[in-house]
């Protein structure tokens, strides 16, 4: 089971199990229940080339942009690893492991996603392909991360 370290205010049950079950609907593929509880407003920040980053605006533009993101996979996981908190944000690090249409073989990649919460509810979810990058904008460092190892 991954860890959750804190470094603000403790991130409740409710919450962690909230974001557990994000990341299962996540594996099925299930964006209405990846979604179901996201505020009116959310936000998707995604990489694009280079340097740029994409912003998607509202459920149902972010619905599109997941599903467009995994249409070339026959079979994908999305396995939460770790949750640290801070300053208001929840940083996951993620191991996404992704099976290409008509291929046998998966490919693997480690990253985070940082999750903004608004009413309780998921304001904004940015994705990171470095860690560090998720740990900085959420006001943590590596040695945050490595705390309770």
């Amino acid at each position: 089971m991954a860890g959750v370290s804190s470094y603000s205010e403790p991130m409740s049950q409710e919450s962690l199990e909230a974001l557990r079950a994000e990341y299962a609907a996540m594996s099925q593929r299930d964006w209405n229940a990846v979604l179901r509880t996201a505020h009116p407003d959310f936000e998707l920040k995604v990489p694009g080339g280079g340097l740029d980053v994409e912003i998607i605006s509202g459920v149902e533009k972010a619905r599109r942009a997941f599903e467009e993101f995994f249409s070339p996979f026959d079979a994908v996981s999305v396995e939460p690893e770790a949750f640290f908190e801070g300053k208001g944000r929840i940083v996951v690090y993620f191991l996404q492991r992704a099976r290409p249409v008509g291929s046998s073989a998966f490919v693997e990649r480690r990253a985070a996603h940082l999750w903004t919460m608004r009413d309780g509810k998921a304001a904004k979810l940015e994705i990171f392909p470095e860690r560090v990058q998720a740990l900085e904008a959420a006001g943590l460092s590596e040695q945050d991360a490595h705390a309770d190892s």
